[in-house]
């Protein structure tokens, strides 16, 4: 009955008011959101389709599209026990632009820049071997049990990786503070001021509201801070004249109702493979290259995936890893992954910002995640929607992430507290110490091929993680010393 206390609605649970489950959704799929698109954005710099249009905004949709999908898989998997989100992964972007650059070809101008071909087929591929891995691991685990990875993994490391998981993430929320469409440089006042009302706005709702209001903290403080920055950019930049008020960037609403038609209100997404004629022929040598580049980082992001579940079991109260069972998880991660490749070439992963939602709010029900599900899918077909969301400024985004991602740390950090690990033995805080500057500081493996291309690139999170076991093992307890006789 512990998980009942900690939870306001438990996993099997769902709220009594239609509205607010549809509130509670929202949040979900605004946590989410930047991130998720992030990784489209980045990846397809530089490409375009084949009649000209930059990949970077044909893929957003099909990414959301593929974030909705891809957990709802992962939900049926884990007989909808386990509450978690899933969206597009920064770990593979590093491969993904190194993939879809083999053989690229270059297409043309466009305003003076030249833009190419991808190699968009390599990326199905790569995703459908990340699933195979994923299933491989699940198998093995279900063979052998969980147990040997509680000893592998226990909380003397991972509290500290959980602290590392939100504490790496500061770097991110504090760019997407400072960074507005409205300055070259990247840093605006006014912008920063927007995103710290957001912050404030979320942390005022979630400490003081009542009722509703203390359920949708992300919801109440990201609305409030895109309309104090609507409010600027209307003042400072339409009515002054003045560009460096522009906090907020109006174009993809302009975009999509220029001209008006049908396609302006309900739309279909671009999916990756139905772009005929926008990549440049697979090879089978391309499958070898997908291998070498994906399946590496595929073991990176399984020990995220155990971080992220140890992180979620410790809010719940229940231990994940056991029921559904690592091995469920897994397969629903690697299938998701897999499913994700044809849809919009990028892999699916548990996301952190969704797991701050659920123990921030205390609200785990499973069917509020299916309800963000499908809102998610939702908007990659409705044009204006999809385009409302993207004109929220990263500067608001970045105020409320600097609560997200500063709860998951602290999780880290009640995980030490609530297990009792004394930092007076010697032990504690060489694996703790080892953990949080290696992975504060962002100490990564990175393997490069003969023309110096990075092919693999272990991520500081996975680091600090291997590092932090192999200090725990070498570190033995130490015996009491003899008490003197008499003693």
């Amino acid at each position: 009955m512990e998980n009942e206390k900690r939870m306001l609605l438990d996993v099997d649970e769902f709220p009594k008011r239609k509205s607010q489950a549809l509130i509670l959704a929202i949040q979900h799929v605004l946590a989410m959101f930047v991130a998720c698109i992030t990784v489209p954005s980045i990846v397809f710099q530089n490409y375009v389709t084949a009649d000209g249009t930059p990949l970077t905004q044909v893929l957003l949709a099909p990414t959301i599209v593929a974030a909705g999908v891809g957990t709802l898989f992962y939900l049926a998997m884990t007989k909808f026990k386990a509450p978690m989100f899933l969206a597009s992964s920064f770990a593979y972007m590093s491969p993904m632009i190194s993939a879809i650059a083999l053989g690229r070809t270059e297409h043309g101008l466009i305003d003076g820049a030249t833009v190419y071909t991808a190699n968009l087929w390599i990326l199905p591929v790569g995703m459908a071997m990340v699933g195979a891995v994923y299933c491989l691991v699940a198998f093995l685990i279900k063979l052998f049990g969980v147990n040997w990875l509680n000893k592998l993994l226990p909380p003397i490391v991972i509290g500290p990786v959980i602290m590392v998981i939100g504490l790496s993430l500061a770097a991110s929320a504090v760019d997407n503070l400072q960074g507005t469409a409205s300055s070259a440089s990247g840093y605006n006042l006014m912008g920063i001021l927007c995103g710290l009302l957001a912050m404030v706005i979320t942390a005022l709702a979630a400490h003081y509201g009542k009722g509703t209001v203390s359920l949708i903290p992300f919801v109440i403080g990201m609305a409030g801070g895109y309309l104090a920055a609507i409010l600027v950019t209307a003042i400072g930049c339409y009515g002054c004249g003045d560009s460096y008020f522009r906090i907020v960037d109006f174009s993809p609403l302009i975009r999509n109702f220029s001209p008006v038609d049908f396609a302006s209100f309900l739309d279909y997404p671009r999916f990756l493979f139905l772009l005929n004629g926008s990549s440049v022929a697979l090879s089978w040598g391309n499958v070898g290259q997908a291998a070498l580049l994906f399946i590496p980082v595929s073991f990176v992001t399984i020990c995220e995936h155990i971080g992220d579940h140890k992180n979620m079991s410790g809010i719940l109260g229940r231990d994940l890893l056991v029921d559904p069972g690592l091995s469920r998880t897994l397969i629903g991660d690697g299938i998701a992954t897999a499913l994700s490749g044809p849809l919009c070439g990028a892999a699916n992963t548990t996301y952190g910002e969704n797991v701050a939602v659920v123990g921030l709010t205390r609200i785990a029900s499973v069917r509020v995640i299916v309800l963000a599900c499908l809102i998610a899918i939702g908007l990659g077909f409705l044009s204006p929607l999809m385009a409302l969301a993207m004109t929220i400024p990263s500067c608001v985004t970045g105020g409320v992430s600097m609560i997200l991602y500063g709860f998951i740390a602290a999780s880290g950090i009640k995980i030490l507290i609530n297990e009792r690990i004394d930092f007076g033995k010697t032990k504690n805080v060489f694996v703790a110490s080892t953990i949080l500057v290696s992975g504060i500081g962002g100490l990564a493996f990175s393997f490069s091929d003969a023309s110096g291309a990075e092919v693999v690139k272990i991520t500081s999170i996975a680091v600090c993680m291997l590092l932090g076991i192999a200090m725990n093992a070498i570190l033995k307890e130490k015996k009491p010393a003899n008490q003197a006789p008499g003693k």
